[in-house]
């Protein structure tokens, strides 16, 4: 029994000698270390233009929007944002197919650092509606994903180049 308890002895010891600055003196000083975490913006990135395709009267065009992005630099204990999508009527010289013609499609949706992001697809209107939420947030964190726009074109559409505005936002 004796010759375990100076083992275990010499084992504590040469963890202490091995281990420098375990022991404090008196007279050792101290520095109190200081620093400043930064926070930045909440920020929402998204392609500029699209062309969704061609199509007759009485189909369906639609396409990928390409990639839309939140990047949350805010650096919060407990973030949470929301995005928003309007859009306005499509417009031909004098015809016109309204934005209620047309569906927004988050699809899947990947995500950087903490948080949980989920899409909701809607049928898109001059008003603004949530399409994608981040909950549960941490820190900073970004949600990446890429849409799908689709215009349901009415079987009476006279042909033409039609435009319309997308506007997403988040906050």
């Amino acid at each position: 029994m004796r010759a375990r308890s100076l083992s275990v002895a010499a084992a504590v010891a040469a963890l202490v000698l091995v281990q420098p600055g375990l022991a404090v003196a008196a007279d050792d000083p101290s520095t109190t270390v200081t620093y400043t975490v930064t926070s930045g913006a909440l920020t929402l990135s998204a392609p500029v233009s699209v062309a969704l395709g061609s199509g007759a009267p009485g189909t369906t065009i639609s396409g990928a929007l390409g990639p839309v992005t939140v990047t949350d630099n805010r650096a919060l204990a407990s973030a949470s944002w929301t995005v928003t999508a309007a859009e306005t009527d499509f417009t031909s010289g004098p015809s016109t197919i309204p934005a209620t013609d047309a569906g927004y499609d988050p699809g899947s949706i990947t995500t950087t650092g903490t948080i949980t992001a989920t899409g909701t697809p809607v049928t898109l209107t001059n008003s603004a509606q949530t399409v994608v939420t981040g909950s549960s947030g941490v820190g900073d964190n970004t949600a990446t994903w890429n849409p799908t726009v689709s215009v349901a074109v009415p079987a009476s559409a006279v042909s033409g180049n039609y435009t319309g505005t997308l506007t997403q936002s988040v906050a």
